[in-house]
């Protein structure tokens, strides 16, 4: 009897003892900045945020918001400053991951004024052909810090899960959405929102013109060595948004878009942001993707509470869908 009894004791505090790590969560707010490391291969800082009440010893997902500082400086810290703005205080990723209780990560990309055509906020073609070391494939680069936030949250006791959430607005809208092309793979669930209505396109060309990178597929495998993957691209959840007052439209400028780029843009797809965000909407369905597509009345080229609210609850359904 006694050693039964004592079996069911050991089985009794095993199982406490379970719930209680089960139960442990981070106390308050951390933050954290890591240092660049080109072994690791990434050459910018980046920052992670983890919020209270992430639970330990639980599987999660990292959240990655990739920075958008909105003006060109030589100044790293000035972008290091909004980025960590970004991750801590203001910003759509902040909310989610405050809300949710998941890690952030949201790197320190520079965005120079002494080059003022390399958009690296928005990952544009002069970023990606870009040969120098601290510019050169951003995309590999986020790849090399979401491995390193990853094994560092591990050591945390936060294990987080091999696929990532993703979310951006404006020009980090627009990297995220090209980024989600070249690393479909890795993307759990994806939401953008305030990006001039132009999405890449997945498809190769339009109206009899090839459609090169940004703007398309066309030369994915001389870009990337590699073919787009539509068919992973395809399962992807997305929540694409756009204010039905945003003119923003990064499109007219030449940081953003090339002459050539501008023209294909505005001849084939459309020359203002919603009649833009509405044919890269059919295009998208034509090629069987199907984001959930929303446009907010009253809403300009910000956020408001309850558009935050809709994207909360669509990551929080991801969640509960990967249970």
């Amino acid at each position: 009897m006694r050693s039964l009894l004592a079996v069911i004791l050991v089985i009794t505090c095993n199982f406490c003892f379970a719930q209680q790590l089960q139960q442990q969560v981070i106390k308050k707010n951390s933050i954290y900045i890591i240092k660049q490391d080109p072994v690791k291969g990434f050459h910018s800082d980046y920052i992670l945020f983890v919020p209270e009440k992430t639970a330990l010893h639980t599987w999660t997902y990292l959240l990655v918001e990739p920075n958008n500082t909105g003006k060109l400086s030589d100044d790293i810290e000035m972008h290091k400053m909004a980025a960590i703005d970004l991750a801590s205080v203001s910003s759509v990723g902040n909310n989610i991951s405050t809300e949710l209780h998941i890690p952030l990560l949201v790197p320190v990309f520079p965005r120079p004024a002494t080059d003022s055509l390399l958009y690296t906020h928005a990952l544009d073609r002069d970023v990606m052909t870009n040969t120098a070391a601290l510019y050169n494939r951003l995309d590999l680069q986020l790849l090399a810090m979401i491995e390193d936030a990853k094994n560092r949250l591990h050591d945390m006791h936060i294990p987080v899960y091999e696929k990532i959430f993703m979310n951006g607005f404006s020009a980090s809208g627009t990297f995220t959405n090209r980024f989600s092309f070249i690393h479909p793979d890795i993307i759990q669930a994806v939401a953008i929102g305030g990006f001039n209505g132009e999405l890449i396109l997945p498809q190769k060309g339009i109206n009899g013109i090839s459609l090169d990178y940004p703007l398309g597929t066309n030369d994915f495998t001389s870009m990337f060595k590699q073919a787009f993957d539509i068919k992973t691209y395809q399962s992807i959840p997305q929540y694409i948004y756009l204010g039905k007052l945003d003119e923003n439209d990064a499109v007219q400028y030449d940081d953003a878009y090339s002459d050539k780029e501008r023209r294909i843009i505005n001849e084939n797809i459309a020359s203002n942001v919603q009649d833009r965000f509405l044919k890269c909407q059919e295009i998208y369905h034509s090629n069987n993707i199907h984001p959930i597509f929303k446009t907010y009345e009253n809403v300009g080229h910000w956020t408001t509470s309850a558009v935050n609210l809709d994207i909360i609850r669509f990551f929080q359904q991801q969640i509960k869908l990967s249970k």
